[in-house]
């Protein structure tokens, strides 16, 4: 058993782009060799450069945590910019983004051939990376399993996703790296870290054409929750939840999920396109990739 490690650059297509090919390559190997670094301290074994990312491997499921951690813990600590130094004031700042990596971690049989590496493990973890956001770390129940406690407490549940190539769905975890506080979570730029004891959501389907369709659902602090898509799949994690199922072809097959935490119902979006929020009577939605946001009053979700 080995578990295995993709880390892809973001944006690496405007990088060489904004950059040109010479500059950006010289850029890329550069922060690859780094970062290749990082996953050696922690026991890591580099199979093999992918251009804008690298294919690692680990002997345990901790030690690969601790390196994705590290990895992602560094960048935020000490911002890497695509020159040769920091940009300064808003206008730089503005016009220049530090380099983020997305991550995918699975632990399974792989099997060594000619240098390289193949396996179940290996193709998972390569989509999770790809459907990792900028930051991220997505991992899944076979490598939460594996962890002690303290570091499976690390981990929050994005529900059963469907990845490529996967005929079912599989729970797919997002590794909480940094410390979040509730007031980090907002909606259109206000803090609502105010505390709320219980509470109670209402969802209703609307396909824009007259009243709403269906009774609402509605959904019980604390233990509520409910998975919203296409097509729910059968299967025991979604055996806890409410489904909501909206038939539309834009609508991923899970497309979100909304559930109480701590003190607010948190959405968080899932799907390949993402999710819009639009809290009271605000014209302008908040977009959310493979993020999540408090809902608070009354507004839209549109998928």
């Amino acid at each position: 058993m080995s578990t295995v490690v993709f880390a892809d650059l973001v944006g690496s297509t405007s990088l060489y782009e904004s950059l040109g090919d010479a500059a950006a390559s010289r850029f890329v190997s550069q922060l690859i060799a780094t970062l290749s670094k990082t996953f050696e301290l922690h026991h890591g074994r580099v199979v093999k450069l992918l251009g804008d990312g690298l294919f690692v491997l680990f002997p345990s499921e901790a030690d690969a945590l601790a390196a994705c951690v590290a990895l992602q813990q560094g960048l935020q600590e000490n911002p890497v910019y695509p020159h040769a130094s920091s940009p300064t004031g808003p206008t730089a700042m503005a016009a220049v983004t530090a380099v983020q990596m997305q991550l995918g971690m699975e632990s399974g049989e792989v099997v060594e051939i000619g240098g390289d590496c193949f396996g179940d493990a290996v193709n998972t973890a390569a989509r999770l990376a790809g459907l990792a956001g900028g930051g991220q770390i997505l991992t899944t129940a076979q490598v939460r399993g594996a962890l002690p406690g303290a570091l499976r407490n690390l981990l929050h549940s994005l529900g059963p996703l469907f990845l490529r190539g996967k005929t079912d769905a599989m729970e797919v975890f997002r590794v909480q790296w940094r410390e979040e506080t509730e007031g980090e979570v907002t909606v259109m730029g206000a803090s609502l870290a105010a505390p709320v004891r219980s509470g109670r959501l209402s969802l209703r389907v609307h396909c824009g054409q007259g009243d709403p369709q269906g009774p609402a659902l509605v959904l019980e602090s604390p233990h509520g929750r409910a998975h919203i898509g296409r097509a729910m799949p059968t299967t025991e994690v979604l055996d806890a939840a409410k489904t909501i199922v909206v038939s539309d072809a834009r609508v991923s097959r899970l497309h979100c999920n909304v559930a109480w935490r701590g003190t607010h119902w948190v959405l968080a979006d899932v799907s390949s396109f993402g999710t819009w929020v639009y809290v009271g009577e605000q014209v302008r939605g908040m977009a959310l990739r493979r993020s999540e946001c408090q809902l608070v009053g009354a507004g839209y979700i549109s998928l």
